[in-house]
């Protein structure tokens, strides 16, 4: 197993991820429309891909090849994707927003203009980097920055999800703090799409939406 942080940029610094991202586009659609309509899958789109004039025809394709209903699509993106080219990609994140696919800012908090962008964008989720999470138990500050980006997101309509819980502890002071979703090692690891159907979906009925979301 190679970890993201040794493959992605590598596979950028060659010219493999768009291919390789494409490839992730398709299988993440296909995955998605066998699951319940309640449920999304997220992919995320680095800066390179952005760049890539096909990205649009790419996402359109793998819906419509999949049947996959695009609100049920989320799209992430770091604040590299908005400093190389802003313009350009406002216009294909507005174009992505007409389909009706939801868009997520990724690492919220670890770049430089994070606020300005939100201004630029209408965004549907803010995703807390875990670096405040992971001691929130101990650390004021990190406390007190997940209660203020979540004040922030629900404020603005937006949805925080918290990255990399781990702990009951933590769970609890999320929860607490307004954060309705969470991902990390306390719910899973990392798996293969068929073993998340063998674990948790299978026997599942399409059901609303619990009042707190797991995002695996």
């Amino acid at each position: 197993m190679i970890a993201p942080a040794t493959f992605i940029p590598l596979s950028e610094e060659i010219g493999f991820i768009v291919p390789l991202g494409e490839w992730v586009i398709r299988q993440a659609c296909a995955a998605a429309a066998r699951w319940p309509g309640d449920l999304r899958v997220a992919v995320n789109i680095s800066a390179v891909q952005f760049r890539s004039a096909g990205l649009m025809q790419v996402i359109v394709g793998a819906l419509a090849n999949s049947g996959l209903d695009p609100t049920r699509l989320e799209i992430e993106i770091t604040e590299t994707v908005l400093l190389e080219n802003k313009e350009t990609t406002l216009d294909v994140l507005h174009q992505l927003r007409a389909l009706g696919v939801r868009i997520a800012m990724d690492d919220f908090g670890t770049g430089y203009s994070s606020l300005t962008y939100l201004q630029c964008f209408p965004f549907d989720k803010i995703k807390i980097d875990r670096s405040f999470v992971k001691d929130i138990a101990e650390n004021t500050g990190s406390l007190n920055i997940v209660r203020a980006v979540a004040a922030l997101a629900n404020g603005m309509g937006m949805t925080a999800t918290a990255e990399g819980v781990e702990t009951r502890e933590q769970l609890d002071r999320i929860t607490s703090e307004g954060c309705t979703e969470m991902q990390g090692f306390l719910f899973s690891q990392p798996l293969p799409a068929h073993e998340i159907e063998r674990l948790f979906l299978s026997g599942r009925e399409a059901q609303k939406p619990p009042g707190r979301v797991v995002a695996a």
